[in-house]
């Protein structure tokens, strides 16, 4: 039986709907950059049909309303950058070639990365599961599939952030990448959960004065925080925190619990507040003197 799509679904079957975002501000007067990867709730009428799921366990994978949370930031000088697709459908945080042979109908090109430890997770590049760890697709792929959805999703969200990235340094000298993410509630978290768990790929991806920062602001807040465990920062952060070189990377994962129904991926009484406290944890980075960053 086929269920009826949610209206953030039904809205967005638009072919050519530009896989990404760009939120610039009038002038960009901070060193600082926002990336929402995981917030896409885009969905092609193509790949709903492939998906054995329904709509609402496909979107249970996104960082959902993330980019709503950071929506202040252009008016602090910063630009955010959103991918429009979704995770499930297309990870920019994962090398763009990670992918699992057992979901296509032919073997892969022998540069293709079928190895690493998310794809034996079934999460690569294109998700063979969700998060719930049900399987995606009804049948398998083509490679055809997953090469367009790398060249077509994929490398401009990457060419657009590296653009960032590289204006951002040009201006300033330095950037500081914060990219943006969720995360569900998880037994494994304990009794007491962190509320947000900062990514610094421990230590290497990002001077240590911003993630203090981030750190001290958000507890100042009344949030529980808590460093690298378990998320010590995906491709992005590991790929783009280059400090030697000026860029610095740091991912931030909020508890969706915080602000959003996970069940029914709906936006939760909590989400007001803190977007609020997150809009001052932006304003307190642009104050910032990140001059130590060179």
């Amino acid at each position: 039986m086929d269920l009826p799509l949610p209206a953030a679904l039904t809205t967005s079957l638009v072919p050519d709907l530009p896989p990404l975002h760009v939120a610039r501000p009038e002038r960009q007067t901070v060193p600082l950059v926002f990336a929402s990867p995981h917030s896409g709730a885009h969905y092609t009428a193509g790949f709903l049909a492939d998906s054995r799921l329904d709509p609402t366990a496909l979107r249970r994978s996104e960082d959902s309303f993330v980019d709503e949370l950071f929506a202040a930031a252009p008016g602090f000088g910063a630009p955010l950058l959103t991918a429009t697709f979704p995770r499930v459908f297309c990870d920019v945080n994962r090398e763009p070639w990670e992918l699992d042979p057992g979901m296509f109908d032919g073997p892969l090109p022998a540069w293709v990365n079928s190895a690493s430890p998310r794809v034996g997770a079934g999460l690569g590049t294109i998700a063979r599961i969700v998060a719930s760890g049900e399987p995606v697709y009804r049948n398998k792929l083509a490679f055809a599939d997953a090469e367009a959805r790398i060249r077509q999703f994929w490398q401009p969200y990457h060419a657009a952030l590296a653009a960032l990235i590289a204006e951002t340094r040009a201006s300033f000298g330095y950037c500081l990448l914060i990219d943006c993410h969720s995360m569900p509630a998880h037994p494994a978290h304990g009794v007491s959960p962190a509320d947000f768990v900062l990514g610094d790929a421990h230590g290497t991806a990002c001077a240590p004065r911003a993630t203090r920062l981030v750190e001290e602001t958000l507890g100042g807040l009344g949030y529980r925080v808590r460093r690298n465990d378990p998320y010590a920062g995906g491709y992005v952060t590991r790929h783009y925190g280059r400090p030697r070189e000026g860029v610095h990377a740091l991912q931030i994962e909020i508890a969706r619990s915080l602000y959003m129904n996970e069940a029914r991926v709906e936006r939760a009484p909590g989400m007001q507040a803190l977007t609020r406290d997150l809009t001052r944890l932006v304003a307190t980075l642009a104050k910032a003197d990140w001059s130590v960053l060179r």
